[in-house]
């Protein structure tokens, strides 16, 4: 599965995207495996109200599950202007 992140979360791990082989069955799952991994991966996941996420290109919610899914995006929220 392709995991992308966008403005201060990709700054926080260091990485636009990357692909990766996970068992997680939903996205708070795919964010505690994260996590797990290194300290900057759990600094730019510490406060999931500031983020969302979509799958496959479609907003979503953390308790959505993975099956299926090719493309994991996670942003903060935006805003109009």
């Amino acid at each position: 599965m392709d995991v992308l992140y966008f403005a201060w979360v990709r700054e926080r791990i260091g990485l636009p995207k990357e692909r990766i082989e996970t068992n997680a069955a939903t996205v708070s799952d795919l964010v505690a495996e994260l996590s797990a991994r290194e300290e900057r991966y759990a600094a730019a996941f510490a406060d999931l109200s500031a983020l969302r996420v979509a799958l496959d290109q479609e907003l979503s919610d953390f308790d959505a599950p993975l099956s299926g899914v090719r493309e994991v995006a996670f942003f903060p929220p935006m805003t109009g202007g």
